[in-house]
């Protein structure tokens, strides 16, 4: 393969890569706002960091807590996310299932695929 002309063309590379895994049988789709707590959620445990549902709620940036409510429960009927009981039995913690962290690390290495194909 030649090498790329421009940096773009990896991350384009990535984008084509990812989009063929997204095409694979394993979890259901994920709308855009999803996808953006899906990245908030996986960030906040790469930092070990705890979420509850009404840290989640209470996001600006995700819209309406009603919204962001409806997408958290989507999202754990589509198999993504699960909640966790804390030492306070009224708030849910918010968490990866393992699919999700599956799908994560394949995603990690089409980027990987993608940086070293140039």
């Amino acid at each position: 393969m030649t090498p790329p002309k421009r940096p773009a063309e990896i991350y384009m590379r990535f984008l084509q890569l990812a989009d063929a895994l997204r095409g694979l049988p394993s979890l259901e789709a994920l709308d855009p706002l999803e996808e953006r707590i899906l990245s908030i959620v996986a960030l906040a445990t790469q930092q070990d960091e705890r979420l509850s549902v009404r840290d989640m709620m209470g996001k600006k940036e995700l819209g309406a807590p009603a919204t962001v409510h409806s997408r958290l429960t989507s999202m754990r009927e589509k198999g993504w996310l699960m909640l966790t009981d804390t030492e306070d039995t009224r708030r849910k913690q918010v968490e990866l299932t393992q699919e999700a962290l599956k799908y994560l690390d394949k995603l990690s290495k089409c980027m990987l695929k993608a940086a070293t194909l140039s």
